[in-house]
């Protein structure tokens, strides 16, 4: 029989990042120094980073293609009790339509293209050539996994590969709220400063945020890591000096989720940033 390890060199031979992932289907929990993401994150598909740990830490991810990794010493003991090879599709500019029951595969086949499709215990995974955010519960029994998550890798599959069409696309778009037009508040602390204002015209600080938004728009890998670094930056910069807004941190919160990063994780990218620069 195939180990685990051995389908992981293989996928990774071929470019789909992947990792181990112990009973219950989930990866493993980070070491007490990565504990909550205190060490800033980890890109995907490098050592190198914020975080410098070299274990199985940080979920979808630790997913990797790097060779070395996958069988250095601290990656050994979690590929001797995994139970199962995960992959993170976004990395691999791929996006799963998880159907988890036959209700769920019905509806698929009656309205999206057909494409790739991998059985799984009480469904089908379909899967698709692009990349897009990552989505649970778009419908019942319908999950999307792509960017910022990972799916279980149960085979090759059969049938061929299609392009993610935009009907998929469509199942993340939620409908703007009918009574309301106001974005969600955002509870973290934009006025960190307290010190004197540096910056001669708000043209400077609109500039700086626009082009952070930018960079986290433009990022195609390393997605959560490239945000961190963004808030990092935008700190050092304005952070001391009380600038900053609601309206500002709402802009750089809007630019992350459309990446697919929940507020949950933009929140502690924002903290982890203030607590870096001791602000």
């Amino acid at each position: 029989m195939t180990s685990h390890l051995e389908t992981a060199l293989n996928l990774a031979a071929a470019g789909v990042p992947v990792l181990p992932l112990r009973a219950g289907k989930l990866p493993f929990g980070n070491c007490t120094r990565c504990a909550a993401n205190t060490c800033g994150g980890r890109p995907v598909m490098k050592v190198a980073g914020p975080c410098k740990c070299p274990g199985v830490c940080h979920g979808w991810a630790a997913a990797t293609i790097d060779t070395h990794t996958l069988t250095s010493p601290p990656w050994w003991q979690a590929w001797e009790q995994a139970r199962a090879v995960a992959y993170h599709p976004g990395g691999a500019g791929l996006t799963v339509v998880d159907l988890d029951n036959t209700e769920a595969i019905t509806w698929a086949r009656q309205t999206l293209p057909t494409t790739r499709t991998v059985p799984t215990t009480r469904g089908e995974h379909w899967i698709y050539l692009g990349a897009m955010r990552s989505t649970n519960a778009v419908r019942p029994g319908v999950d999307i996994k792509s960017s910022m998550s990972y799916a279980r890798w149960l085979g090759p599959g059969t049938g061929t590969m299609t392009a993610l069409p935009d009907a998929v696309r469509a199942l993340v778009v939620k409908e703007p709220s009918p009574t309301s037009a106001a974005p969600p508040v955002i509870s973290v602390s934009a006025r960190v400063g307290g010190g004197e204002c540096r910056h001669r015209t708000p043209a400077y600080l609109d500039r700086g945020i626009a082009m952070a938004e930018e960079r986290i728009t433009k990022a195609t890998s390393a997605v959560h890591a490239t945000i961190y670094r963004t808030f990092l930056a935008v700190l050092s910069a304005h952070g001391r000096c009380g600038c900053l807004t609601d309206a500002h941190v709402g802009r750089l919160f809007a630019a992350a989720q459309a990446k697919g990063e929940g507020l949950r994780h933009c929140k502690d990218a924002w903290t982890n940033a203030l607590t870096r620069l001791g602000l």
